[in-house]
């Protein structure tokens, strides 16, 4: 069996081969350190974080200006200038502002820096339609006006949301300030609905070390937003996922394999 690596021979690797750089809302406490976790044990890998100024989310008009092409854009080009191979924007605004704003960000992150790019909730998207499932639960912290354009932009894009649950939380540092008990709570009452997949929408809820145990009490695949950007990102930069085994489900060898096999209501994503 080969010997964990100690912390200082980590850092004797040498320079990283491959980096990753996370668009990150300012206010967010979660993402980067549950994202540095995530990747410690891959040492040719190394991910790097620029922030642009977000504190609120709500549907003002004050509060959907946070997530302006300007900002993001001017992060992302700083970003590039450590010369990453990939940009991903770690947060979930297009869960209610509608796909085609990631897609959109993405093509002018590309145009404007030269570098590929990605989202956490497209990286979503496609895990979900990797596996086949269509109907979802979802839990975030989120104000009931959020949540439920949330679950228009998720019919939109051909998912049902059978199970939800919210807690009405407006303020972004806010979230990062949730006792896990209580977002595990929430967690389990989704997945015991019976949905194929639960989605974990907020990238500053902490929700990571509970989503092996909820995937094997409820048998059902949790896709959390940190991990579904950590996910994207190496898929964009040509590192297998499935080195993360441990993560969950969307880490396991042949995962869409896994996940339809294990989630009992699926259906077609064109139905």
């Amino acid at each position: 069996m080969t010997e964990p690596q100690s912390p200082t021979s980590r850092l004797a690797t040498g320079p990283a081969r491959r980096r990753i750089g996370m668009l990150t809302p300012s206010s967010n406490t979660v993402l980067e350190p549950v994202s540095a976790a995530m990747l410690r044990d891959l040492p040719e890998v190394s991910v790097h974080f620029g922030r642009f100024r977000v504190t609120e989310i709500a549907l003002s008009e004050a509060a959907l200006g946070q997530f302006g092409d300007a900002p993001m854009l001017e992060a992302a080009r700083l970003l590039a200038d450590a010369r990453v191979d990939t940009i991903c924007w770690n947060g979930t605004s297009a869960a209610w502002l509608g796909l085609d704003r990631d897609r959109d960000l993405c093509a002018a992150i590309t145009a404007t820096t030269g570098v590929s790019a990605t989202s956490s909730v497209a990286a979503m998207i496609e895990g979900l339609r990797l596996a086949g499932i269509g109907k979802v639960g979802v839990v975030s912290p989120y104000t009931a006006d959020v949540q439920e354009k949330i679950v228009e932009t998720l019919g939109g894009e051909g998912f049902e949301v059978t199970a939800e649950r919210h807690l009405g939380i407006c303020d972004n540092f806010s979230f990062g300030t949730v006792a896990p008990a209580e977002i595990e709570r929430m967690a389990r009452e989704v997945a015991a609905a019976g949905v194929g997949a639960l989605l974990v929408l907020c990238t500053n809820l902490r929700a990571m070390p509970f989503v092996p145990a909820l995937e094997r009490d409820f048998d059902v695949v949790v896709l959390d937003s940190v991990a579904t950007a950590v996910w994207g990102s190496l898929r964009a930069i040509g590192v297998d996922p499935a080195r993360l085994a441990g993560w969950g489900r969307l880490f396991a060898p042949g995962f869409g394999a896994i996940a339809t096999a294990a989630a009992p209501l699926l259906q077609e994503v064109d139905e």
